[in-house]
């Protein structure tokens, strides 16, 4: 019989948002592009964008996968495999339901 071997690479994932001035984002894997209005990130858990205004990287910890960003945080949303937004499971969605 095969067993099946759960690989721990170690990152945890999870947001800390607060008063949507700073996030801290831990489980990133790779930043993939990011600029003042935007983070694209491949975290433990898939792709994760956070959008907003005067967005900057305070801290990047790549041994440890944690980001952490300020400016103006407006939308926190991961994305599907095939590439596209997931709209009904993004973070702003669940909270206000």
């Amino acid at each position: 019989m095969d067993k099946i071997v759960e690989i721990d690479n170690g990152f945890n994932h999870g947001i800390t948002l607060t008063e949507r001035k700073s996030v801290i984002v831990s489980g990133v894997k790779k930043i993939e592009s990011f600029d003042e209005t935007e983070f694209l990130m491949d975290t433990t858990l898939g792709f994760l964008i956070i959008k907003g205004e005067s967005l900057e990287i305070i801290k990047l910890d790549t041994y440890q996968g944690n980001v952490s960003i300020k400016g103006k945080i407006d939308d926190v949303c991961y994305m599907d495999n095939d590439g596209k937004k997931n709209k009904d499971n993004s973070l702003f969605t669940r909270l206000f339901k």
